[in-house]
């Protein structure tokens, strides 16, 4: 992923905060014998600095991959929005287009957990981030609606040794055009454009309070 030094996180804390909201993105491990890399969707818990848990079917295939390969990419985007030619110019045939997005790489050493304990702790975990409110089964390795659906899943500890953080939301622009733009955002309205509206102008509050 290129990040030019305007895209950049501008600290630990940023990337941190951005990533606590999300809970899904792909899973990415080398192929095995020559393969193409295995991508994976899935939901994640990320536990706010350095680990990552989740858990996936026995079948899947990116078990051998993870097996001869215990290096591996969570990768997140989100708050992504077409900008079109005429945003960033006087008129369209003048203008370059864009793209704006939020995008954290996570590169990770991957431990896999077969133990029914290991794993009901990860799955555990998963079920008071997604249903809080406790609406679901006991979940225990010896009793209870899960249990013998333990041998079904396999889970993951993921330990972080690695991050890439983009923000790209024009911030090597002037303010008056950025400001143009989320003008735009608003009025568009698309599904995303709210949430790069949102990231592209706490990155203007940002800088803006740095050169006040």
């Amino acid at each position: 992923m290129l990040i030019h030094p305007w895209d950049a996180a501008r600290d630990k804390e940023e990337w941190q905060t951005w990533l606590r909201t999300r809970d899904f993105g792909q899973l990415a491990a080398n192929g095995v014998n020559g393969g193409p890399p295995i991508l994976v969707p899935t939901h994640f818990l990320f536990d706010g600095d350095k680990e990552v848990v989740l858990h996936l079917a026995r079948p899947n295939p990116i078990w051998p991959a993870i097996e001869a390969c215990p290096t591996v990419v969570v990768s997140v985007h989100d708050d992504y929005a077409y900008i079109p030619t005429g945003w960033r110019a006087d008129s369209p045939e003048a203008g370059v287009p864009t793209s704006y997005y939020a995008s954290v790489q996570l590169t990770c050493v991957a431990e896999i957990v077969d133990g029914k304990e290991g794993k009901v702790d990860i799955l555990r975990r998963q079920l008071a981030h997604h249903q809080p409110d406790g609406d679901h089964g006991e979940m225990r390795a010896d009793a209870g609606p899960y249990h013998r659906m333990l041998s079904a899943v396999r889970g993951l500890r993921l330990e972080v040794v690695g991050v890439r953080a983009k923000f790209k939301f024009d911030d090597h622009r002037p303010v008056e055009q950025r400001e143009r733009i989320a003008a735009e955002l608003a009025a568009r309205d698309l599904l995303h454009d709210a949430g790069a509206r949102v990231q592209q102008l706490r990155r203007l509050a940002d800088r803006l309070s740095e050169t006040a």
